[in-house]
């Protein structure tokens, strides 16, 4: 036995050059690679290794003692008195291989970590060489020259294999206890000790083991709790894996070699956010609805503090899935007529039964509840949501210019021409993302400045103006007042915050989306719930389906924060103003200084100053190549006409006091409301796209 010692002692006085803890420590990889929050919390893992399976580096001190202790009961028991090599336990292990059938090992803890870090000191199928060996110890006796006790317990648990796939404490702990490291207890501890030797040993095996270890360690140890722990962990893969909260952010942003990459998103806001959607997904599953996404936006720097993609198991992104926008898009239309002077928040709109002629045969528009309130005022009419007067609107805006002004928002999705969605734009027929949608309103939240969105912080970024500021402020606080939606929805219901903000509901059509999207002083919150298939939800109205999770959300922004409604930019006045008839009570009203006014007045229609209703100034209209050459036709429409007569591009066309239908010719043109004495009344230029000729 000293003869055998003594080699060995020759055989270490050649030192073997190895890594430091701090090399060691920063070749180490996990084999997922880690979402962080905003705040450098941890909030979703992505494999990137198949091969094994590998948590972050586990600190000492983040480690249980008692898997401390498991661990030199298992493998050196004198860890702490040796210098890498434990001559004594070598030579009586020798002996007793000499003289018994069953070998014994005596590698200590020091010994093993060498082999962990060079693979030419690893045992083949055959064992160790007696080179290897030598080779093995003279690696131990350098580390324990240059590290601490401390740092060789570490770095030997991280590097370890446990069972299977897990390498590394941190991952057999997770993997097989559904806890962190610190967390182990005795008997987790000494099954854990006991795989050390045998990682593929039966279930049985291992429990036997880390019975002997646990009574070694405490006599009172109950092995009947051990074995149900051993059966437990080794039956299952992945015990208490945790629920993915962001999965769709990490295959967006950790690509590459980054271990480790810090997102915009707010790990406490994403789970919160994740928890009210799936909870309210679960009360709305019996009206057949299955799925729902929402995202969260700041305002100033459009950095994404919340991304959840979906609902539930599924991997469809519902952020950037494209759906129909429902009345979500109304805002930006009554913002485009009001920025070109065309109404106020007081002008009088009517909701009564219109039809337009279209290539599929009339559109005929209807409300949410299949009634016409006849006339009410702007606010009333985009807060309640009214749809008859919202496609009114767009006739008078111009379909493309409307069309244009979207594409500036953002919602590049719009990619076909502006006559491929029609008048039905105006109720949200185009397909959007929520993100694009939620932007969109970002942009009125900032008063009409538009920028990007991010998931990664960045440097402050030059917003571009695409609204103007007095509009956008007012349809803010259209949307904001639960006076002017009680029309629809009544006083009490979801919209309405404790705290200013301003929310806008949306359902497509035959209830296939349902949205709810809106701002307050600080976020925007975007909700979308209905059903990644298409198929159609059953009764659920924009303040029962998406808008308790916004609501839930929006609550938890502010539980601490307040939001105070925002200033009013230069230019604005407000102004009492009343109705004659009396369709609504006086009300203070904000105006774009210049078009203020104390009364609305609904004159009769011999009353109305001589107006051109359609085609608007500066409209596009384009031929539809699907209808016959010959039949199909533009309808020019006008009030206040009586005794005027319609004159396009110098030609007469007869009395204007009805509509009069036109086969449109492609170019510019000039429609006129003309008097008895050839006089222009009234004019207005458009244009025809196309090539079809008369």
């Amino acid at each position: 036995m000293r003869r055998i010692a003594a080699l060995l002692l020759l055989a270490c006085a050649n030192a073997l050059a190895v890594p430091t803890p701090e090399q060691v420590k920063a070749a180490y990889r996990s084999s997922d690679a880690e979402l962080l929050d905003r705040h450098g919390v941890p909030i979703q893992s992505l494999r990137t290794d198949m091969t094994l399976r590998r948590a972050p580096w586990v600190g000492l001190a983040d480690i249980s003692p008692a898997m401390r202790l498991a661990l030199v009961h298992a493998e050196d028991r004198r860890f702490m008195q040796h210098d890498g090599v434990d001559v004594g336990a070598l030579g009586k292990a020798a002996w007793d291989n000499l003289l018994r059938t069953r070998a014994r090992g005596a590698s200590t803890i020091t010994m093993q970590l060498a082999a962990l870090l060079d693979e030419r000191l690893r045992a083949s199928a055959g064992g160790r060489s007696w080179g290897q060996k030598w080779d093995q110890a003279r690696a131990a006796r350098e580390l324990e020259s240059g590290w601490s006790k401390a740092q060789i317990m570490e770095a030997y648990l991280n590097l370890v294999p446990f069972r299977g796939e897990l390498q590394g404490i941190g991952a057999a702990s997770r993997g097989l206890f559904g806890k962190a490291p610190s967390g182990l207890n005795q008997a987790e501890s000494a099954i854990l000790a006991s795989l050390l030797r045998a990682p593929s040993a039966a279930p049985r095996v291992v429990a036997q083991r880390a019975c002997v270890l646990a009574k070694e360690i405490n006599p009172a140890a109950s092995c009947a709790g051990i074995e149900w722990d051993v059966a437990a962990a080794l039956t299952r893969s992945a015990v208490g894996a945790p629920q993915a909260q962001a999965p769709q952010v990490a295959q967006r942003l950790l690509k590459g070699a980054a271990r480790q990459v810090r997102s915009t998103l707010d790990a406490a806001l994403q789970r919160q956010a994740q928890d009210s959607l799936r909870q309210h997904l679960a009360a709305l599953r019996e009206r057949n609805v299955t799925q729902g996404a929402l995202v969260v936006l700041d305002n100033d720097s459009g950095e994404i503090v919340a991304y959840v993609a979906n609902g539930g198991a599924s991997e469809v992104d519902g952020v950037l899935a494209l759906r129909q926008a429902g009345s979500t898009l109304k805002p930006f239309l009554y913002q485009l007529a009001m920025e070109r002077g065309w109404i106020t928040a007081a002008s009088l709109q009517d909701d009564s039964p219109l039809e337009i002629a279209t290539a599929a045969g009339p559109y005929v528009p209807q409300n949410y509840d299949r009634q016409f309130k006849g006339w009410v005022s702007t606010r009333t009419s985009l807060a309640s949501s009214l749809n008859v007067p919202a496609v009114r609107m767009l006739q008078l805006t111009g379909l493309e210019r409307f069309h244009g002004r979207l594409r500036a928002l953002g919602m590049a999705s719009l990619s076909e021409p502006a006559e491929f969605y029609g008048y039905s734009l105006a109720l949200g027929s185009g397909d959007v993302s929520l993100l694009e949608l939620a932007n969109a309103y970002r942009t009125l939240a900032n008063g009409g400045l538009h920028g990007g969105v991010t998931l990664q912080a960045r440097a402050a970024q030059t917003k571009t103006r695409v609204l103007d500021a007095r509009t956008s402020f007012i349809i803010g606080d259209i949307l904001s007042d639960r006076a002017a939606r009680s029309l629809t929805f009544g006083l009490r219901n979801e919209l309405a915050t404790a705290f200013w903000s301003a929310v806008k509901t949306g359902t497509s059509k035959d209830m296939r989306d349902n949205w709810c999207v809106g701002y307050s002083e600080k976020y925007t919150v975007a909700v979308w719930v209905g059903n990644f298939d298409g198929s159609p939800m059953w009764d659920v109205s924009g303040v029962t389906g998406a808008a308790p999770v916004w609501r839930d959300v929006m609550d938890f922004l502010h539980r601490q924060t307040p939001s105070r409604a925002p200033a009013a930019p230069p230019g604005l006045v407000q102004q009492v103003v009343g109705y004659q008839p009396a369709f609504e009570a006086p009300r203070r009203e904000w105006f774009v200084r210049g078009t203020e006014s104390a009364q609305v007045t609904l004159l009769g229609a011999e009353q109305r100053r001589a107006a051109i209703l359609y085609p608007g100034q500066a409209s596009v209209i384009a031929i539809d190549p699907d209808i016959p050459a010959g039949r199909e036709r533009v309808v020019f429409r006008a009030q206040g006409a009586a005794g005027l007569a319609w004159r396009l591009d110098g030609v007469a066309l007869g009395a204007a006091s009805a509509g009069h239908a036109w086969q449109p010719v492609a170019g510019e043109h000039e429609l006129a409301l003309v008097d008895a004495q050839d006089k222009v009344v009234a004019t207005t230029r458009f244009s025809v796209r196309g090539s079809r000729a008369n």
